[in-house]
């Protein structure tokens, strides 16, 4: 039955691999099949065909759900529901509509929308709002987050920003908010958002800096609701219903083993329903309700059965949570302590099984955090040793009882003020530690290192004594230092990233690095820090020879300062260093400025006649192997014309649409004398702005360019000097990524 089980979860998983769904004649063809092997020795494929066909239906049907291709950008009056705990920053509020109507227009069940300074919004309030609906998008970048996916499995079927609207019916049965708002009000020493974090599951009051220190010292876990809490509370509820029964406190006409489990697993699910249910905390209720069935009808547990019926019994109900990191997290690490501890000829010292289980789990998840590109905390396993007791013993009882006892007063709201106080002792210390030890975010690997790096990660796991344990250490070492894929000599690799409404080019050659722009960053949200740097780690990059502002608008200079922060960078130069913050060092772009990198050439320009911002943009050329890339920033009609009486008035290959592809811009007469082949824009996928242009893009259509849009494909790379085509990130298919819309022609 085990094989059966094994099998089952194979298939739920199995659709997060393929790079489109299968149809829908086949999706019927399979549970016929899997009912006709399940009576003989095949019954494992049975049940992974089972599984599998659950999977594509329910990933078939979220598909569908989503806003119709027809209404992406359009603005509606939507009428809805909000529901869940709306996320309140600066700049304005984000929530989620449910239940959305709009006249003759069929809308997704859940929407995420954005309403930049709207009023306060609360949960279970109805509203008339007047949206532009977006269909869901996320930036693509190598081996960064996938927004759509986090959008699909949160059954999100649109995403949109309110430009107006009104309140139809107060909040209804929103218990969840109404219990935020009485813990924001409460003195809890300035850690109100930690509590409510802790105790609901609500990390939209932790701040950027808390989320940054949690993740630099892997304690996330502890302030965003785990399985571990949910166990913690059941198994002190178990344990008061034995210590009674055993010292006589407990009625005797009352089964003290059924009821001590009921107890429990009423203490799990409560806490859970506080916390949002969860995948963490989904799994954590159906492994304790296995566990205390399994402990009440046969005395002794089985921990793998109760792992794999709670892996399977989430996939079934929720086959979509696999797109989720804290799927595989959670699973992950409750796997490695029961496998590192259940194959052991004698038990540990307390004290050995509490400092080894912390060192094990982050060995035994490393290889994993490396494939689903999230950092790792280097002081984690020792923060942990004391960060899960702290929280686990000293907060969490305090929190959870001042909640309950809110109503009371003075008690309630003095618990709470303890619980704060301990929070924020915690996260000062959390600050030194981190001060001096940030997370790492370790570059990509090969898919033969990660593989090797895996079996040296499950090697370690085993006991001591198993021949060529020791081997583990230099196999993990794979991750710390991987072959690196090096650049020849005479070519140049570029990435044009995805950053949205902005621009960030990459340009790498045998020895050197370069980054033309940084990204943009509009109040909080803030691309450098976020996208830019975390994917230049991840490529490899060590530090950057010269980081290249063209201009000091937001868009493109708005994550230089995270990227400098975060990367040593030998110099800065842009074509208007007098607009950008002092701590950038910038020095002025001198046009006609050349210099070469490892049989590279690069050269620059700049208009000295310009006026205004976009028109002092620093010009760049590379030229690799006779192939040529133009680095344009933002010039208009007036600056190309200029440009084309300069020396950089030569034929190119590849052209970066001056302007994101706006009307001044892509004049005809730069087209005609330059005669590039391809043209890369970087821009947000329906921006405000309408970039690019229609104009511009049937100019690029006469001109027959191949057009690769980062709204569309994502992320571009070229190896440039070896006039190949490009590769993006949307070439990498996934079922639940929409298929470009501007395929390129081919390219001469």
């Amino acid at each position: 039955m085990r094989t059966g089980l094994v099998a089952l979860a194979l298939g739920l998983l199995a659709p997060v691999f393929l790079p489109a769904l299968p149809p829908l004649w086949l999706m019927a063809a399979m549970p016929v099949l899997a009912l006709m092997v399940l009576p003989f020795r095949t019954y494992p494929l049975g049940f992974f065909l089972l599984g599998l066909a659950w999977a594509c239906l329910s990933a078939q049907l979220a598909l569908n759900g989503r806003l119709p291709a027809a209404l992406d950008g359009q603005t509606r009056w939507v009428e809805g529901r909000v529901v869940g705990l709306p996320q309140y920053s600066d700049d304005g509020v984000r929530f989620e509509l449910a239940d959305g109507q709009s006249r003759r227009t069929r809308l997704p069940k859940l929407i995420r929308l954005a309403w930049f300074g709207g009023p306060p919004v609360s949960s279970g309030e109805r509203w008339r709002l007047a949206v532009k609906l977006k269909r869901p998008a996320g930036l693509l970048n190598p081996h960064g987050f996938d927004y759509q996916a986090w959008l699909l499995s949160r059954g999100i079927g649109a995403t949109g920003t309110v430009k107006d609207g009104r309140r139809l019916q107060p909040a209804q049965g929103a218990w969840r908010d109404g219990v935020r708002r009485a813990l924001a009000q409460v003195d809890a020493q300035g850690r109100s958002g930690a509590l409510a974090a802790l105790v609901l599951g609500d990390g939209a009051g932790l701040s950027r800096d808390d989320w940054q220190l949690l993740q630099d010292t892997g304690t996330v876990h502890l302030l965003v609701i785990s399985g571990q809490h949910i166990g913690l509370l059941a198994g002190l509820v178990y344990l008061l219903v034995v210590g009674a029964a055993r010292y006589g406190l407990w009625p005797a006409r009352l089964p003290w083993l059924p009821w001590a489990c009921a107890l429990a697993f009423g203490a799990a699910l409560g806490y859970g329903l506080l916390a949002g249910f969860e995948v963490p905390v989904r799994r954590a209720c159906a492994m304790i309700g296995l566990v205390l069935l399994w402990r009440w009808r046969f005395k002794h547990p089985d921990p793998w059965w109760a792992w794999l019926l709670a892996f399977n019994g989430v996939l079934v109900f929720d086959p979509l949570a696999s797109l989720r990191p804290g799927f595989w997290l959670s699973f992950a690490a409750v796997a490695v302590l029961m496998f590192t501890f259940g194959g052991r000829l004698g038990p540990w010292r307390w004290w050995q099984t509490w400092t080894r289980a912390q060192w094990l789990v982050a060995i035994g998840l490393c290889p994993l955090l490396l494939i689903l590109g999230l950092p790792v905390s280097l002081s984690g396993p020792l923060v942990n040793l004391l960060a899960v007791p702290w929280i686990s013993l000293l907060v969490l009882p305090p929190a959870l009882l001042g909640t309950v006892l809110l109503p009371i007063p003075w008690i309630g709201e003095g618990l709470l003020w303890v619980a704060g106080g301990l929070l924020d002792l915690l996260f000062k210390g959390l600050a030194l530690i981190a001060g001096r030890m940030p997370a790492w975010i370790p570059a990509s690997v090969p898919l033969w290192a990660w593989c090797i790096a895996t079996l040296g990660a499950c090697l370690l796991l085993l006991p001591k004594g198993v021949p060529l344990r020791v081997l583990g250490w230099p196999m993990l070492l794979m991750m710390v230092f991987p072959p690196r894929e090096s650049v020849p000599h005479g070519q140049a690799r570029v990435w044009q990233l995805d950053v949205g409404q902005g621009l960030a080019v990459l340009v790498r050659t045998h020895r050197h690095t370069l980054l033309y722009d940084a990204g943009p960053r509009f109040g909080e949200a803030d691309v450098g820090e976020r996208v830019v740097l975390p994917t230049l780690r991840k490529l490899g990059v060590r530090g950057l020879d010269l980081m290249l502002l063209s201009h000091a608008d937001a868009d493109h200079a708005g994550g230089a300062q995270a990227v400098r922060n975060g990367l040593p960078t030998l110099r800065v130069i842009s074509g208007d260093p007098a607009a950008l913050p002092d701590e950038l060092q910038a020095a002025s772009c001198d046009s006609g400025t050349t210099w070469e990198w490892d049989g590279v050439r690069f050269e620059l320009w700049r208009w000295s006649a310009a006026l205004e911002s976009n028109q002092k943009s620093c010009v760049l050329l590379v030229e690799a192997g006779g192939e040529r890339l133009l680095l344009t920033g933002d010039i208009d009609a007036r600056a190309e014309r200029a440009l084309l009486d300069g020396p950089l008035a030569v034929p190119i290959h590849w052209l970066a649409a001056p302007h994101h592809g706006s009307r001044s811009s892509s004049s005809m007469l730069l087209l005609s004398r330059l005669k590039p082949h391809s043209v890369l824009i970087s821009r947000g996928h329906g921006n405000s702005f309408g970039h690019p242009h229609p104009q511009v893009m049937a100019r690029y259509r006469r001109s027959g360019m191949a057009i690769y849009d980062s709204a569309e494909q994502g992320a571009i790379r070229l190896q440039l000097g070896a006039f190949e085509p490009p590769h993006t990130q949307a070439g990498q298919r996934r079922y639940w990524r929409d298929p470009p819309h501007t395929g390129p022609p081919s390219v001469r």
